[in-house]
């Protein structure tokens, strides 16, 4: 037997093809090639009709072998390709399947053909009787008359509604609408006035999935001639609900700004423009007014019957709080105009008129055009917050908002934040808003030095501690203000709060005042400026403060009896000991009032390797000196904490006594050093020639091998043993 070749299938070479029938033992139905095609699936996929009509000639071809990959038939890639003349020669043999579908999808030949609007298919398959018009994909479930609704193919569903056994009302699976809901959303105003002509059509149907009707996804989508079209079925009602968010259709409408479907819908004498969505309870005056969607709110206002005074459910909002909100001014003004406008009216959800609206969001403008009706009450306070509109504006920054509130006369610019104790000025100050700040100055009666009564700071303070510059020089222009005055919490004054933060230009700007005492001690820790400056690293700002004649480098602090060089030892800081050191009346060897701690003793204790350095390269220091708290050397702390380095570099230093016993206990370093375990600074002790290893503590008599035998620290015990000149019996 020979197989027909498929180049005479794929070919137009019909005379080919013709030369090869007529051998009888051709075989036109074995399928080959890659994907396993039959010649006639070859054929008819590439529309070669007068080969697909000499191959059906053939009373032992099949002409329903399906593709073994995808299962699509010849009838189905004819369809799905629009050949006409393919289809034809195919339908014109009686045992023509129309109805199967490929194995993917379950898609038939009339539903690629209805997908891809071939009308003329369309109208061939869907004359049979045979013919499943009702069929949907497996995919989503969708029919063929909802796919030529969807993609809009007119003839395609006049062809198909021409039926009398297609169901218009079917859902499709995955989104559960109807064909006429695709329609009417997609805007295919023809598509939809050929369907509605069926008296069958239910045009009040909802979608499965959200309950939305097909006028309502019309008119969501602003389709107005299909909304005209589905208004014209007298038992449509304009005023039903979808059952997701119970929204009407004139709600959708004003929501999404849809001028032409509002002036549609309001032609019909029942409709009802105060009907409010069950979910938010808004009506569409305040869906369109919070849009700003001008137009339809100005549409609206002109029905006799409209209201906007009416508060949503949800948050108590009327249109105009909506309004202003969004800073929607021409909105505003058409509310406004209309009668007997609630202007003072709280919210439900923050207590807020629609003046504080516009305070908090910074609309000026809007806030213009509310401040010249002469019933509105500037002073109203949120009911969450308690503050005014021109605290949330000065909170928030809006300095143009501040400038028009200031205006008026009935407005208290000193009021304070009912939460914090704060005036508009504290608070600007304490945000860095400089412009505010200085439109509050300007105003008269605002009091620079009324402290907050949560921390006693006042703005200046409060500006001092951020390092707001501007501010703080804006606030330092008024000769009233005091810049001395000290926050009640913890005693300290603006000078004080800018020296611990490291803001140097805030720091000039208050010394070039010439009131400003830079020796001013906090009365919490009783540390002057230079203390806080130098315990925090702030090298700059200890620049700037040594500078000042009148600053007095010496001062310790009340709580613990530190300097400013014995905080900038103890914490590191090199560059701020380099500074200090520079001062003629510093002393490296000034000690801690309750302690006696040296800034060496310190240095050395908390491992400060290059202060350490710094303070030895002074000819005046004492490496020796011990504290009066327990007579231990700079050398004894460095050994008792393991502090190697600064073992090392002590060690380096002229005149140090590495045998040095403290006064308290008669501990030497090498003894620290053992009990406390750290070997490498045992090893670095017992490599000096003038240590004594057998030095026992004046406490309890133990020698340094005793102490590390009792601790059980064999490293150390064969250290020791190997030390000349140490007695094992001691």
């Amino acid at each position: 037997m020979r197989t027909l070749p498929l180049l005479g299938a794929r070919s137009v070479y019909e005379k080919a093809v013709r030369t090869l029938q007529e051998h009888n033992d051709a075989n036109a139905s074995i399928i080959g090639g890659m994907y396993g095609p039959t010649p006639l699936s070859w054929a008819a996929r590439n529309g070669h009709e007068e080969v697909v009509r000499m191959l059906v000639e053939r009373d032992d071809l099949n002409p329903n072998i399906a593709d073994p990959e995808g299962g699509q038939t010849p009838l189905w890639w004819a369809a799905k390709n629009g050949h006409e003349g393919v289809v034809r020669v195919l339908m014109g043999r009686s045992n023509v399947d129309p109805n199967i579908g490929d194995l993917e999808d379950g898609r038939t030949p009339l539903w690629w053909a209805v997908r891809n609007g071939h009308k003329g298919v369309v109208m061939m398959l869907a004359q049979r009787d045979d013919v499943d018009l009702n069929i949907d994909d497996l995919e989503d479930g969708r029919t063929l008359l909802s796919w030529a609704a969807r993609n809009g193919h007119e003839e395609v569903v006049r062809i198909l509604v021409g039926r009398r056994n297609v169901d218009p009302n079917i859902h499709d699976l995955e989104d559960g609408r109807t064909l006429l809901s695709w329609a009417a959303g997609n805007g295919h105003e023809e598509v939809v006035r050929i369907l509605v002509e069926r008296y069958d059509v239910d045009p009040d149907i909802g979608d499965l999935e959200d309950g939305q009707t097909l006028l309502s996804w019309a008119v969501r989508n602003g389709h107005e001639g299909v909304v005209r079209a589905l208004l014209n079925r007298s038992h449509v009602y304009p005023n039903l609900v979808d059952s997701l968010s119970s929204r009407t259709l004139l709600c959708w409408a004003a929501e999404n700004g849809r001028e032409g479907v509002v002036r549609i819908l309001l032609e019909r004498n029942y409709i009802y423009p105060n009907m409010a969505d069950a979910q938010s309870g808004r009506t569409p005056l305040s869906l369109a007014a919070q849009n700003g969607h001008e137009g339809v709110v100005e549409i609206l206002l002109k029905r006799s019957d409209i209201n906007p005074n009416i508060p949503d459910l949800k948050n108590g909002r009327i249109a105009l709080s909506w309004a202003v909100e969004n800073g929607h001014e021409g909105i505003v003004r058409a509310l406004l105009k209309w009668k007997n406008p609630n202007l003072n009216i709280t919210d439900a959800q923050f207590g807020r008129t629609p003046l504080l609206w516009a305070a908090q969001n910074g609309h000026a403008g809007v806030m213009e055009v509310l401040l010249k009706l002469s019933d509105i009450d500037p002073s109203i306070a949120d009911a969450q917050s308690g503050r005014t509109a021109l605290l949330l504006a000065t909170k928030k920054g809006h300095s143009e908002v501040v400038k028009v509130l200031l205006k008026r006369r009935d407005i208290d610019p000193n009021i304070a934040d009912p939460q914090c104790g704060r005036t508009p000025l504290s608070l600007a100050a304490q945000n860095g808003q400089d412009r505010v700040v200085r439109a509050l100055l300007e105003r008269s009666h605002v009091d620079p030095n009324i402290a907050d009564t949560q921390c006693g700071s006042t703005p200046l303070s409060w500006a001092a501690q951020n390092g707001h510059e501007r501010v703080v020089r804006a606030l330092l222009e008024q000769s009233h203000v005091d810049p001395n005055i000290a926050d009640t919490q913890c005693g300290r004054t603006p000078l004080s709060w800018a020296a611990q933060n490291g803001h140097e230009g805030v720091i000039r700007a208050l010394l070039n005042r010439s009131q400003v005492n830079p020796n001013l001690v906090d009365s919490l820790s009783g540390r002057t400026p230079l203390c806080w400056a130098a315990e925090n690293g702030r090298e700059g700002v200890v620049r700037i403060l040594l500078e000042q004649d009148q600053v007095d480098p010496n001062i310790a602090d009340a709580q613990c009896g530190r300097t400013p060089l014995l905080w900038a030892a103890q914490n590191g800081h090199e560059g701020v000991v380099r500074v200090l050191l520079t001062r003629s009346n510093v002393g490296p060897n000034i000690n801690v009032v309750q302690s006696g701690r040296t800034p060496l003793s310190l240095a050395s204790e908390f491992g400060r390797e290059g202060v350490v350095r710094m303070l030895l390269e002074r000819k005046d220091i004492d490496p020796n000196m011990a504290d009066a708290q327990s007579g231990r050397t700079p050398l004894s702390l460095a050994a008792e904490y393991g502090r190697e380095e600064v073992v090392r570099i002590l060690l380096e230093r002229n005149g140090i006594d590495p045998n040095r016993a403290d006064t308290k206990s008669g501990k030497t370093p090498l003894f620290l050093a053992v009990e406390n375990g750290c070997e490498g600074v045992v090893r670095r002790l017992l490599a000096r020639n003038d240590i004594d290893p057998n030095k026992a503590d004046a406490q309890d008599g133990c020698s340094p091998l005793g102490r590390a035998v009792g601790n059980g620290d064999y490293g150390i015990v064969r250290m020791l043993l190997r030390r000349d000149g140490i007695d094992p019996n001691n």
